[in-house]
């Protein structure tokens, strides 16, 4: 059987016509179009193609609602509530001394990957069903990237020297639901972000156009700010990069204390989660990166999901779970929906609520 062909769908095109893989930053700031992705804790892919064309969106339909037990799928869950619980307990008590102001804590779920599995059908399936305004798909099956994100975030959006950035931070079912502790995160990530881009842009140029506004996506209110800045002359992408990233709203602040604590309490690498995905134009010098929340990737074996949730002093470890549960249980139902098929491997049966790991 012909393995598929190398393609992508991000910002509403599709990339054909693979010319170049690469893994050093410095390319994007060569010539031609580049769809990237950057693990979260692994080397980058960036990938040329040849060309482009637009593609129209689909019609949404809906998801049938998921009940209180979950998907019910063979999903196997990193961390499971009471370890989970637990790592929330840690990262109050590291706040209370003081190592930290907010630590994002995550989980990976993952199941069996399905026969014939094909990213571009999931992706399909997710637009339909759970649209996001940074969706992006990523098939490179010669660089062994599977990829299907419909993430709500922007990470970065660049404009000659014009860099963007909006950070989630801020989950509830609905706008009603949001609580001060998480216009607390919101603020103190919009505080990081600042710092961040404060490193490679004009002094004087970073500025907050939009502080803790609500979007609505499927089945969720977020709160999103907005922060701009210029970039220094001489500012390339491999610095960009390695003054924001990855991602403050899903690290936590400090950033390198938050890292080092997660570092502790997660078992199993983020993979792509976390990272980045999108394309990169270096002829006209603007791009479009998301952060890879809502994002399902295939890895040894595997279909991959993240979910996590920012911990404050204010945290209940309870609420805290459920947080990462109702950020998942869609997106678990439009992929079971996609691939009812694949059993459980020998895994044994787990659902995102699942009590898995007590560790």
């Amino acid at each position: 059987m012909q393995e598929p062909a190398d393609a992508a769908v991000v910002g509403r095109r599709l990339f054909v016509g693979l010319q170049e893989l690469s893994s050093d930053l410095e390319v994007l700031d060569t010539s031609g179009t580049w769809v990237v992705v950057l693990p979260f804790d692994a080397p980058p892919t960036l990938a040329r193609f040849a060309r482009s064309q637009p593609v129209a969106p689909t019609v949404t339909r809906r998801v049938p609602d998921v009940g209180p037990s979950g998907p019910r799928r063979p999903w196997r869950s990193s961390l499971g509530r009471e370890a989970f619980r637990k790592g929330v307990t840690r990262l109050r008590e590291g706040i209370g001394a003081g190592d930290y102001y907010q630590v994002n804590l995550c989980r990976r779920l993952e199941r069996p990957l399905p026969s014939g599995f094909d990213p571009m059908a999931l992706g399909a399936a997710l637009e339909r069903h759970n649209p996001a305004p940074y969706r992006a798909v990523v098939r490179l099956p010669s660089a062994g990237v599977l990829v299907a994100s419909a993430s709500p975030e922007r990470f970065l959006f660049r404009r000659d020297d014009v860099v963007v950035s909006e950070p989630i931070k801020g989950t509830a079912a609905t706008p009603a639901g949001l609580r001060p502790k998480d216009v607390a995160e919101n603020v103190m990530i919009v505080d990081l972000v600042r710092n961040d881009l404060g490193r490679v842009c004009r002094y004087g140029t970073v500025e907050v156009p939009s502080l803790c506004r609500s979007e609505p996506h499927p089945g969720l209110s977020h709160l999103v700010s907005t922060v701009r800045g210029r970039l220094r002359p001489g500012a390339g992408w491999r610095e960009l990069l390695g003054a924001t990233f990855p991602p403050g709203s899903v690290t936590g602040a400090p950033k390198l204390a938050a890292l080092e604590a997660l570092r502790s309490l997660e078992p199993v690498p983020r993979g792509v989660y976390c990272g980045a995905v999108g394309w990169v134009d270096a002829d006209r010098r603007t791009a479009d990166l998301n952060v890879a929340i809502r994002t399902f990737w295939a890895e040894e074996g595997m279909l991959r999901l993240g979910t996590g949730a920012g911990i404050t002093w204010d945290s209940d470890p309870s609420q805290e779970w459920d947080e990462t549960a109702l950020k998942a249980a869609r997106l678990l139902a439009v992929a079971d929906t996609t691939y009812p098929d694949g059993g459980s491997g020998g895994r044994g049966p787990q659902d995102p609520r699942a009590r898995q790991d007590r560790r």
